[in-house]
């Protein structure tokens, strides 16, 4: 079995982003991102909170566009029908997370069924500037350790997580939802 280990570290306000983004409204962004995973991570086509809790515990059900899962070895989404502007068909296997959020700094996204864990951290650089760090556990159990296999879902998964970060908070149209 393979556990991967990543993280990525990106700027919530880089030069030229608009509007500039306070600590206060990415939280808020944050708590959205719980609660509507889909207008986050473009690879999530739906997200239903099955419960919430006092304690800042929420229970959701999301379900990974068709292809997009993670290690999933399922074939690429039609981009045809992305291009005739369908909806996304989506993956079959709905995927359960308990998500503990540590406001206002931290999500855990935990997922129940393979142990896979996702934590998003804001925190500021020394010169003061917000930063979100994306910290990854994903566990494999189907890949040796040291195969070439998992050098390979090593090298996909880092491209993966950079991609996704900057896509969350720096080049997608979310930044606007935050304000």
């Amino acid at each position: 079995m393979v556990t991967l280990n990543l993280a990525y570290t990106a700027p919530i306000n880089p030069p030229g982003a608009l509007p500039v983004l306070t600590g206060a409204q990415v939280w808020a962004g944050l708590e959205r991102k719980v609660h509507r995973a889909h207008e986050f991570v473009p690879a999530i086509g739906s997200c239903t909170v099955l419960s919430s809790s006092a304690d800042n515990v929420v229970l959701r059900e999301i379900r990974f566009v068709a292809g997009a899962r993670p290690g999933s070895g399922s074939p690429d989404p039609d981009p045809a029908a992305a291009a005739a502007g369908a909806p996304p068909a989506l993956d079959p296997v709905p995927v359960r997370e308990r998500c503990h959020l540590f406001p206002p700094c931290r999500v855990d996204f935990a997922q129940l069924a393979d142990g896979a864990t996702i934590s998003n951290i804001v925190s500021r650089s020394s010169a003061g500037d917000l930063l979100m760090t994306y910290v990854f556990e994903w566990r494999r159990p189907a890949i040796a350790d040291g195969s070439e296999a998992a050098r390979a879902l090593e090298e996909q998964s880092t491209k993966a997580v950079a991609t996704t970060a900057t896509l969350c908070f720096c080049g997608s149209g979310s930044r606007t939802r935050y304000h």
